[in-house]
């Protein structure tokens, strides 16, 4: 019989003296598997998306004291596979002056990269499957994570180009929005991750998560966790930063033109990319697979398929987050939301990517950091949350009592040929103002109102 040639283990070197990561476990699975592989991560995406509508549904309306989908199904529990259907048979309306070609590429580009990026994060350890010992991730490389911040970059494509080629204004400024809001937090983001790429040594997200065994780098690295979970808000343009689609201002934003599956795909890469996001947060600070304590004392808790339970609940742990800030917190203006992403996520990054270089540094030379790096962590954080409260107590506005003298100043709300309300210190014509006993003037009417009165006698 004819053997194949074995395939020579692949080892990342570490720096620091630390022990290289050992990458020997992938790209030896059969195409059978790949495939099986494959097609249970789309499965799992498909899935997490509809249970995540629906369960944002209900924990909306519970925070709301709302009833929330009841009807269709037991308990309203089938009410996204419902909403799924009705879009699927909804008519599609292409409009006219789109740039067809584009226009019908963009939610495919927004769609596919959402489900790329989960390729290199690991649900568990390695385990038997049909007989084959196969880790529980689809694939790994020593640059993983970079690949996962190259792939979800992508997606900031297709909504551009929904907006640019609908021919439309609000979409095209939806898109424009969307362009300087992911550069700006994929900027604060990837400098969250530099951290973790040093005391990790390694961008391979097994790696990072074995390296995470003592103790998780939420302990270690808390303000690194802060910026990219405010950064990965704003990366999927969710509540208080969905400023792309702001219905407020721009209608729907970039999608204001879809309609039925094509507006169905930029819903579900916005759920693909949550729960992406969601997953990197837990590979890259909670420890990935491995259990919580106290069940890691539990000898079992970190072998066979346990550990994709509790990867599976630490992801939903920030959808839920998702959904809780989406039901408490207003959305930002947009100058306020760029201020704080170059303002203060990116240099409050930049400064502890020094600090913890320093611990680090200490560390490589011999010095026992277990107790130094969770307590230099603990106070920049709140050092930094010190210095943010100060900065918005400056901020806030110096409330005057008006004099009621300047209530006495009259308006013409015509007399730009637009009608707008009054500011401080200004009236209506006809209003009952202070100190005139109550008599009203005599409200002024527009000149063209009256030449237009004239001409309908007349």
């Amino acid at each position: 019989m004819n053997r194949a040639p074995a395939v020579p283990a692949l080892r990342v070197p570490a720096l620091g003296g630390h022990p290289p990561v050992d990458l020997s476990a992938f790209g030896r699975d059969p195409l059978w598997l790949v495939l099986i592989k494959a097609v249970a991560v789309f499965a799992f995406l498909v899935a997490t998306v509809l249970v995540a509508i629906l369960a944002e549904r209900k924990v909306m309306a519970r925070m709301q004291g709302r009833l929330g989908p009841n009807r269709v199904g037991p308990f309203g529990m089938l009410q996204s596979l419902a909403d799924g259907i009705k879009l699927a048979l909804k008519e599609g309306i292409t409009p006219l002056g789109v740039d067809r070609p584009v226009y019908l590429l963009a939610p495919i580009i927004a769609t596919i990269p959402a489900f790329m990026a989960f390729a290199v994060i690991p649900f568990g350890p390695v385990v038997s499957l049909f007989g084959t010992r196969t880790p529980l991730q689809l694939t790994d490389f020593p640059v993983a994570v970079l690949y996962v911040l190259a792939v979800t970059s992508v997606v900031v494509y297709g909504i551009v180009l929904a907006g640019w080629s609908s021919g439309s204004t609000y979409p095209l400024l939806g898109g424009l929005r969307s362009t300087a809001q992911v550069i700006s937090y994929e900027v604060a983001m990837g400098l969250s991750f530099a951290a973790v790429f040093l005391y990790a040594r390694t961008m391979s997200t097994s790696g990072i998560v074995a390296a995470q065994h003592g103790t998780w780098y939420v302990f270690l690295l808390l303000p690194s966790f802060g910026v990219y979970v405010v950064s990965m808000v704003g990366e999927t343009n969710r509540a208080p930063f969905d400023l792309p689609e702001a219905e407020g201002e721009l209608v729907g934003g970039f999608h204001t033109e879809y309609s039925s599956l094509k507006f169905a795909m930029f819903m579900l890469a916005e759920y693909v990319n949550m729960t992406t996001v969601s997953a990197l947060a837990t590979t890259m600070f909670l420890g990935g697979w491995s259990a919580p304590w106290p069940i890691v004392v539990w000898h079992g808790a970190n072998h066979g398929w346990w550990p994709v339970l509790w990867f599976v609940a630490k992801v939903w742990v920030f959808l839920f987050g998702f959904i809780w800030l989406r039901t408490t917190l207003p959305r930002l203006r947009y100058d306020q939301f760029m201020r704080f992403g170059w303002q203060i996520l990116i240099p409050t990054a930049l400064v502890w990517i020094v600090v913890a270089g320093v611990v680090e540094t200490m560390s490589a030379h011999g010095v026992d950091v277990t107790v130094i790096a969770p307590a230099v962590s603990l106070v920049f954080a709140v050092a930094v949350l010190a210095v943010l409260a100060v900065r918005h107590r400056r901020q806030q506005p110096v409330l005057t009592i008006p004099d009621p003298a300047r209530f006495s100043v009259p308006f013409d709300p015509f007399a730009g040929g637009f009608p707008v309300p009054p500011l401080p210190g200004q009236h209506l014509p006809g209003r009952h103002l202070p100190g005139t006993g109550g008599r009203a003037e005599r409200p002024a009417v527009p000149a063209h109102f009256a030449a237009s009165e004239e001409e309908s006698h007349g």
